[in-house]
């Protein structure tokens, strides 16, 4: 989970590149709000739909997937990627194929949410999808590169939070719950944080193409302490929640996470100003969020009779 980025072609195989270019790990931040979305539908009704829950897990991972290729192909027209050699228009030299393959992607993806939604003779998962995609667009794609604003982690949290998760507990219930939007701020927080430490190393690039990402504009010791409430508000809101019984005590599973947040804030803490060094803390954070939510949503199984 904690793969380091590659960054330099001459002292890395072509293989690592590629793996890094494509991210297998980033692709649990598609599965885990459907994943807590569902656990809790399975708690309040004591019924699961595998069949749906498998095909928005699909279709989440290939929209995630248009997600990422796309931002490939937007970040080569403003620079920002000159010095990226694992970006994948970079590896393939081909910025049209990649941007055709991703809305392929798209497509496929989509395709699966409406399958979803033809089942259950109700347009509202995809047309909440349709807004996580809509998010996904502007956040880097022109005219908009809200991304470039510093609007990013805003983008991310409602995206891959109260909008996902609130789409895959209404795939399997037709209705919404309290709790499901208290848990999707635990969730949407999680995925913010992964692409709040994601600017760490590339701050100096961001800037030469004018990106005014949140380490930009606060710098990287500022960053760096605003990690650690970033981080520990996830074990707090859990722990109110709990006290306040809105969720099951079960719940606190996730707090087997803790040694995640713990080397995460300590290595961005002492690294901050490193590129090479904190380079790869945003896969610190993608563990922390893997096992976080896996656990959480975990909890809520328990608590439904799992």
């Amino acid at each position: 989970m904690t793969t380091k980025l590659i960054s330099d072609p001459s002292t890395n195989p072509n293989t690592k590149l590629w793996m890094a270019a494509i991210k297998p790990p980033m692709y649990t931040v598609a599965i885990m709000p459907i994943w807590v979305g569902t656990a809790i539908a399975f708690a309040e009704t004591k019924r699961l739909n595998g069949a749906v829950f498998s095909i928005f897990i699909a279709a989440a991972i290939l929209i995630l997937a248009w997600e990422n290729l796309s931002n490939d192909v937007f970040d080569s027209e403003t620079g920002i990627d000159k010095h990226k050699h694992h970006s994948l228009v970079n590896l393939t030299a081909n910025k049209q194929f990649i941007f055709w393959l991703g809305n392929l992607f798209l497509v496929l993806g989509l395709l699966g949410i409406i399958a979803i939604s033809w089942w259950q003779q109700d347009l509202t998962v995809i047309e909440i999808i349709l807004l996580c995609c809509a998010l996904g667009y502007i956040y880097q794609g022109p005219p908009f590169r809200l991304g470039y604003q510093g609007m990013g982690e805003i983008i991310c949290f409602f995206a891959f939070g109260p909008l996902a998760v609130a789409a895959a507990y209404y795939s399997q219930t037709k209705s919404w719950s309290w709790h499901s939007l208290a848990a999707s701020v635990l969730v949407g927080i999680a995925t913010s944080l992964i692409l709040f430490c994601s600017h760490f190393h590339q701050s100096e690039d961001d800037l030469a193409a004018g990106k005014r990402s949140p380490i930009v504009r606060l710098g990287t010791q500022k960053g760096a302490q605003l990690l650690y409430w970033f981080t520990s508000s996830i074990y707090a809101l859990t722990l109110i929640f709990v006290l306040w019984g809105i969720f099951s005590v079960w719940t606190l599973l996730s707090w087997a996470s803790l040694p995640f947040a713990i080397k995460l804030c300590r290595h961005v803490q002492q690294y901050h100003n490193q590129p090479e060094k904190v380079s790869n803390c945003k896969y610190i954070a993608v563990a922390l969020h893997f096992w976080d939510c896996l656990l959480f949503g975990l909890g809520f199984m328990i608590a439904g009779g799992l």
